[in-house]
Parts: structure tokens; C-alpha cells; sequence
């Protein structure tokens, strides 16, 4: 397999970073600074093991690549960037006479649920990916991946449910790539559980890292309307304590060049000043269904609207405190 990362961000990079270490064939997709970076330096990964440089094929997108018939598609860009990528690759031709949309996997390495709907509408072949991984991405041509002595806990799946031989080989180039990658049936169901723990991201972003750090009763309370909306719609989802005994000691994090890791992909979003914020795909994932179903999410909503605002205006994380959200959501700042 030609693994195609298509976002050599965080996520991207690292994955991608790690299975060209093994000696897998892979492709770096990437933009801007970052993508000039890759092509004139190579990607460097940093990890507690230390730093390397990697000599990675980087292009700008498809019509710079043949595909080919044992390429993978991994999806590792922000969710909101996700459908006019999946448009621009789906209905590009492979050298055995079909599209990819027709022949090519394409995994879904992202926080969020949307993503493999969307794929879906053009791929015939959608995995998803759940991610946990703590990785950051803030300087072009650069990525760091704190967790040791495996990357990360990358379950694999078909979309909907099920599992098959690209599943199967996909797992197995992960594992031997320093990642811990069960292929599971049931997918979606990790990636909901994930969506609860990232509905948090925003108060990190919003709030910044300190003040997410001791932000206990607000994390307590975005998280409890998650919970409740998911259970209204019989959606079943993985409990944190499943994710946890998975990584135990395989998966510590651990400092990078003696720095410990600073904030995640929400935080470091504003931080870059990208000018877009995924929580239109975590908070607003649990408002939408909320609102199909009558439920009142008031924290989700404020963070949905704070984080979007302070991508547009590109504000650094820490804009809003705690207790302003929670005002903000006519709860008393003891909420939770």
C-alpha cells in the first residue's frame, strides 16, 4: 500500500512521519509554508525518542500524483475542510481505469462523526479512524508526537460498522509503525465516545490551556450535555475508562525536547491563526442533534459560538474565563 496523507498536520504528520520510518510508501498532501517546508527540507518528527528528518514526497493535491490501484486515502485534515477535499480527490482517475472514488479506501483520521457521511456520499470505501494522539503542529515543516512508547491508540474500522482485509493490513502497518491500532467492528462507536472528550477542546481554545486545566466543573458540565444527547438518540459510544486501560503505560505522554505538550488541535488552531476552529463538528455535533431532539445544551452552544468567533477574529487562546462562558450560558459559575 501508497498511504496518501492528505493534511500532514499534527495527526497527518505523524502518522505519515511514523509508516515512512517503517518503510512504508508514503505521500505527504500539505499547503502554504507547510507544504514549502516539506519539499525543501523534509518533515521533521520530533518524539520523546528524539528528533528526525524525513525525506517524504509532499505534493499540493491530486493533479500532482497517478494514483494508483493500492493507494490509501487518509483523511487527516480538520473536519471542516473535509468536504471539498473528499470532492477534489473522489472523482480523480486511477491507473486501472476507475476513480478513486470507486476503487481507493479512504480513512477518516479525525475528531468529529461528520466525516465519514460525507465521504461516504462519494467513496465507496470509508473507514474511520479514532484518534488519540497528542500531537501539535505549530511551525511549517515540523510536527511533535508525545506519546511513548507507542504514538498513539488509532482504532480502525469500516464506516459504517465491520471490518475487512484493508482494514486488517491497514491495522497491522500502523502497529508496526509504534502505534497501537486495533481494527474493530464497531468504529463509530470509539468515535463517539472521542467526541465527548473533545467537546472540551474548545474551552482550552477559548479559554486557554491554565485555565482548561482547573476548568473542572465547566469540562464536567459540556461534557454531561453531550452525554445526555447521545443517550436521547441511542447512540452508543465508548466510555473514557475503555480508552484509558487501552493505553495504560503504552501510551504515556511524555516530554519532547524537554517540553511537555502545551495545548491540543482546537488551542493549537488559534494559536497558528488559521482562521477556522473545528467545534462546529464536537460542540456543535451535540447541538445539532440537540436541537433535532428538543434538549437544551446551553454550554455546547456558547463554546460553539466562542470558538468560532475567535478563529474569525483570530484571537489567541485564553479570550474568555471560565466563568464568562458559564455566564454567558445563565449558568452560575459553580455549575457542574
Amino acid at each position: 500500500m501508497r498511504y496518501i496523507v492528505i493534511g500532514a498536520g499534527a495527526i497527518g504528520g505523524t502518522i505519515g512521519g511514523r509508516l515512512a520510518a517503517s518503510g512504508h510508501e508514503v505521500v505527504l498532501v500539505a499547503r502554504g509554508a507547510h507544504l514549502d517546508a516539506l519539499r525543501a527540507k523534509g518533515l521533521t518528527l520530533a518524539t520523546p525518542e528524539g528528533t528526525s528528518t524525513l525525506d517524504i514526497p509532499a505534493v499540493a493535491g491530486p493533479a500532482e500524483l497517478d494514483l494508483r490501484e493500492d493507494d490509501v486515502l487518509l483523511l487527516a485534515t480538520k473536519t471542516q475542510d473535509a468536504e471539498p477535499l473528499l470532492t477534489e480527490w473522489a472523482w480523480r482517475p486511477v491507473r486501472n481505469g476507475t476513480v478513486a472514488a470507486d476503487s481507493l479506501p479512504v480513512v477518516c483520521a479525525q475528531n468529529g462523526v461528520a466525516s465519514e457521511p460525507i465521504a461516504l456520499r462519494r467513496f465507496r470505501h470509508v473507514y474511520g479512524m479514532c484518534v488519540w494522539m497528542p500531537s501539535t503542529h505549530l511551525e511549517p515543516g515540523a510536527v511533535e508526537a508525545n506519546g511513548a512508547p507507542m504514538t498513539g491508540l488509532l482504532h480502525v474500522g469500516r464506516y459504517p460498522s465491520g471490518t475487512d482485509p484493508t482494514a486488517d493490513q491497514i491495522g497491522a502497518d500502523l502497529a508496526g509503525s509504534g502505534f497501537l491500532a486495533p481494527v474493530v467492528a464497531d468504529v463509530m462507536r470509539w468515535k463517539y465516545g472521542k467526541l465527548l472528550a473533545n467537546l472540551s477542546n474548545a474551552i482550552e481554545a477559548v479559554c486557554g490551556h491554565d485555565a482548561w486545566l482547573h476548568a473542572t466543573g465547566l469540562r464536567r458540565r459540556v461534557t454531561a450535555e453531550g452525554r445526555a444527547v447521545l443517550d436521547a438518540a441511542g447512540i452508543a459510544y465508548a466510555r473514557e475508562r475503555e480508552s484509558a486501560e487501552l493505553r495504560a503505560d503504552r501510551v504515556q505522554i511524555l516530554p519532547v525536547n524537554g517540553a511537555e505538550r502545551v495545548g491540543g488541535s482546537s488551542w493549537q488552531s488559534l494559536t497558528r491563526g488559521t482562521g477556522s476552529i473545528e467545534a462546529d463538528f464536537l460542540n456543535g455535533e451535540i447541538v445539532l442533534m440537540a436541537r433535532e431532539r428538543g434538549i437544551p445544551v446551553p454550554v455546547n452552544e456558547v463554546l460553539q459560538r466562542l470558538a468560532n468567533q475567535a478563529a474569525r477574529d483570530r484571537r489567541a487562546p485564553g479570550s474568555a474565563t471560565p466563568d464568562q462562558v458559564l455566564a454567558l450560558a445563565a449558568l452560575p459559575a459553580d455549575a457542574g
